[in-house]
């Protein structure tokens, strides 16, 4: 008698740390590599990337980036079906405790962040992001600061999004006379934060130093619009985040919002104060 052994899909193993969606990317390039009749090496020539990185990507390894989506859509002719998934695989380049925040801050209409300590990540540029995820604690592996940088500059499609997300930041002095990165990365971010701020949909205050007592001395937050116009809250601290549904909560961090912006420094203030540390 012929025994058959049937197989399922195999089970990832528990220790796996790939995220599942650049694993299934991966097998979708693998299968439109395969239908096109290409080798690794091939393919690789084709893409121009080197054949270790297209290898990385099949295993879900390495997650894809824009470009190499853009062009393995045009070389295997998949029809959009890798491109519909680069947000996805963007997404979790993410550290793990800030994704379900994320996903619903890519939706929202209106955002309001209090800052008192770093520039808001959507704000930043690569050197002062770099500087940061550099200097974590414990330090993380060289791939994976990249993939946190890359994952942050993503981010910041929220600033120019269409249709225009309202956002307003407040930002504590203490942020902008911190050389995160030295003075020439300094001076580029404290550049930027008056480049951003002549947007029409973006306004940044400055919470001077000397207030006295405000709200936002408990800690930073953030506040969201849903497009259902719902608001949801988020807080912070040494890598655990919190959102925040109850809308009693929610209610309160907005009154303290409208508090921290009333005594912050107006829009022009705050410009003038960025552009003095910065010369």
């Amino acid at each position: 008698m012929t025994t058959t052994t049937t197989t399922g899909p195999r089970k990832r193993d528990k220790d796996d740390d790939r995220p599942g969606i650049w694993v299934g990317y991966g097998k979708l390039v693998k299968l439109f590599r395969e239908k096109a009749g290409l080798t690794q090496q091939q393919l690789a020539q084709a893409l121009g990337y080197s054949v270790e990185l297209v290898a990385s990507v099949e295993q879900g390894r390495r997650p894809a980036k824009a470009a190499f989506t853009a062009r393995a859509e045009e070389v295997l002719e998949a029809g959009g079906a890798l491109r519909v998934l680069q947000e996805n695989v963007d997404l979790a380049k993410l550290p793990e405790f800030f994704r379900d925040f994320a996903i619903i801050e890519a939706e929202a209409v209106s955002r309001c962040s209090y800052d008192p300590l770093l520039v808001p990540g959507l704000l930043q540029t690569e050197e002062y992001a770099r500087a940061l995820f550099s200097g974590h604690c414990p330090p993380l592996d060289d791939e994976v600061i990249e993939q946190h940088v890359e994952a942050r500059l993503a981010r910041q499609r929220l600033l120019t999004r269409t249709p225009l997300v309202d956002l307003s930041f407040v930002v504590g002095e203490a942020a902008l006379l911190n050389p995160v990165g030295g003075p020439m990365t300094m001076r580029g971010q404290l550049q930027q934060l008056l480049s951003l701020g002549a947007y029409r949909n973006i306004t940044i205050q400055v919470m001077p130093l000397t207030p006295g007592f405000h709200p936002g001395l408990n800690g930073p937050m953030v506040l969201l619009e849903t497009p259902e116009h719902r608001r949801v809250g988020y807080i912070e601290s040494q890598e655990v985040g919190v959102v925040i549904t109850d809308q009693t909560s929610v209610s309160a961090f907005d009154q303290r919002y409208g508090k921290l912006r009333s005594q912050s420094l107006n829009v022009e203030e705050s410009a003038q104060l960025i552009q003095r540390i910065g010369e």
